[in-house]
């Protein structure tokens, strides 16, 4: 599912024209990306929780070359599902 698709899903189940669903989940997604950049966890009951991971350095090996290289530390972004959706997933 693209992002027009989830609009067109969000409008049909919320009653919503296509215009208010598109700028509702854009509120939405704006707000969860700040909370993340703030490193807060947002957590979505029966859905799943995202959250900001911090990766240490670590030394790699380039496959091309077999040249050991250096990792830079960094952060990634990490989703959680709910007991919920896990659940109707499986």
């Amino acid at each position: 599912m693209n992002k027009t698709e989830l609009v067109n899903a969000i409008a049909a189940e919320a009653k919503l024209t296509k215009v208010q669903a598109k700028d509702a989940l854009e509120a939405a997604l704006k707000a969860v990306e700040e909370a993340l950049v703030k490193g807060d966890k947002v957590a979505l009951i029966g859905f799943g929780t995202f959250a900001v991971n911090e990766k240490p350095a670590r030394t790699g090996l380039n496959p091309a070359t077999k040249e050991k290289i250096e990792i830079p530390a960094k952060k990634v972004v990490k989703f959680k599902a709910g007991k919920e959706l896990a659940e109707k997933v499986k």
